[in-house]
């Protein structure tokens, strides 16, 4: 486990605890750590340290050590142990490729269907980000840019897109935390997102997929550097 990082306590919500095993919430307690870089790529992961702090026993953290390895996230050694997985390059640009084509295909949808109230919340989204920027909320802002893009998929009804891109994404997300606040200025990021809602408003699908295309590769202009700077991340 990272040095002083404590994970914290399982969700407790009755509704959450009625949809999802205690498998699943240690997996989505650990996930969330993996891809915040809370725990870090190369650190070992110890099942009984995890079970001993989450309150609960080592079968439903082994379960989710098994989800992780098929997520990507860790790597199962046997004989050896558990370790959070070196970041692949390869693996972040062909998740950016799929994401793009999905969310470049909502977004165009979303310029054809996209309600006024749809198009209000997303701007209240923004503005939100606006303040997590000014407090250098850098993990605040990034929740929001994932409800930004959830938002425009449900806007148009395409929320299991948005789970397929969830499921995607992980790799891409450890770069994304990676990258803040050296690479992408969190004021281009926030631009870009009006940039999109204006078009979706305008009712401008071309516009829309443009601005889409020209927000989502920003990740692959920021990956040489970030992998450059930190190599002992990266598997590649």
């Amino acid at each position: 486990m990272a040095a002083n990082f404590k994970l914290t306590t399982l969700p407790t919500d009755a509704m959450l605890a009625r949809q999802i095993s205690v498998g699943g919430r240690v997996y989505q307690v650990l996930r969330n750590a993996i891809v915040q870089l809370h725990l870090r790529p190369g650190d070992t992961l110890s099942e009984a340290e995890i079970a001993g702090q989450l309150g609960v026993s080592r079968q439903p953290v082994r379960e989710a050590f098994i989800k992780l390895g098929e997520a990507g996230l860790v790597e199962i050694r046997p004989q050896r142990g558990t370790f959070v997985r070196l970041i692949s390059k390869h693996e972040v640009e062909n998740a950016q490729f799929l994401r793009e084509a999905i969310e470049v295909a909502v977004v165009r949808k979303a310029a054809l269907q996209a309600s006024p109230e749809s198009i209000a919340q997303l701007r209240d989204v923004i503005e939100q980000q606006r303040i997590a920027a000014a407090k250098g909320d850098h993990s605040g802002f990034l929740r929001l840019d994932e409800g930004y893009h959830q938002a425009i998929a449900g806007s148009v009804g395409c929320d299991d897109a948005w789970r397929v891109l969830d499921s995607l994404k992980a790799q891409m997300d450890r770069v994304r935390y990676l990258s803040l606040p050296q690479a992408t200025p969190l004021v281009v990021i926030i631009d870009q997102h009006a940039k999109i809602v204006d078009a979706i408003e305008a009712g401008s699908p071309a516009d829309a997929e443009a601005a889409m295309h020209l927000h989502l590769r920003e990740i692959l202009t920021s990956l040489p550097k970030l992998a450059d700077e930190n190599r002992a991340f990266f598997a590649d």
